[in-house]
């Protein structure tokens, strides 16, 4: 009768893993685990990449939302000698970034009774930004009374951060040509507001290469003002001319 020891052995000898086997196994388990580190890493970092992509992307549509409904609703007052009036203005500066006040009929009232109405004055500019170097932050301006003083009263809010540009042009309706200023108290345009306003933001964004910089992603888009007066169709010389 075999000893119990022996049992399950063959010729008497313990089952068990040598040394050699023992560091393969190790070995292919730093290699599976390192792989699954990379693999959870990289999903990650792409995460946090699409994270602030879409971070962009929403402050991009709302900034641009925000502007295009405050630049279609811009009005100005026929008249303009009325006593106990303020003139309403509508002036945009070639900058580089651009900087633009206006009266719009885009004021929300927020509160049940509140002695508002419609019309309110808006500024547009930027200023640089605190947190990112070489960034700026676009700020928007509202206040509920018009009084022609752009950079008094009002609330002061940051629209879009992180940003490289806001360029602003205009259409005029009588020359059918895009001017990079107006000034509606100046002799060129003469309280008339312009057809169309085209809205270039430049943001930064992460760059999905490097993680450490970043890339300039540019929205556009085109707005016409509801109170401007319509394009002035060319006569028959002068598209012939053209």
């Amino acid at each position: 009768m075999r000893a119990a020891s022996s049992i399950g052995a063959p010729n008497g000898r313990r089952a068990g893993f040598t040394l050699l086997e023992v560091i393969v196994a190790l070995t292919v388990f730093a290699i599976i685990a390192g792989l699954t580190f990379g693999t959870i890493a990289s999903a990650l970092n792409t995460r946090d990449l699409l994270e602030e992509d879409d971070a962009v992307n929403q402050s991009a549509r709302i900034a641009m939302s925000r502007i295009r409904r405050d630049l279609s609703l811009a009005y100005l007052t026929i008249n303009t000698g009325a006593v106990n009036t303020y003139k309403t203005l509508f002036v945009a500066h070639d900058q580089n970034p651009d900087r633009l006040w206006f009266a719009s009929l885009a004021h929300q009232r927020l509160y049940r009774g509140a002695r508002e109405s419609d019309q309110t004055e808006i500024t547009y500019w930027t200023e640089d930004d605190p947190d990112t170097s070489g960034a700026l932050v676009l700020l928007r301006r509202e206040a509920p009374r018009i009084d022609n003083y752009p950079e008094r009263d009002g609330t002061i809010a940051p629209l879009a951060y992180d940003v490289k540009a806001f360029e602003v042009r205009f259409l005029d309706s009588l020359t059918n040509e895009w001017k990079e200023e107006w000034d509606t108290t100046g002799a060129e345009t003469p309280n008339r507001l312009p057809r169309a306003a085209q809205v270039t933001l430049t943001l930064l964004a992460p760059d999905p290469d490097d993680a450490e910089d970043t890339v300039e992603r540019t929205w556009a888009s085109t707005v016409m003002l509801e109170f401007a007066p319509r394009l002035t169709p060319k006569s028959g010389a002068e598209e012939d001319a053209g």
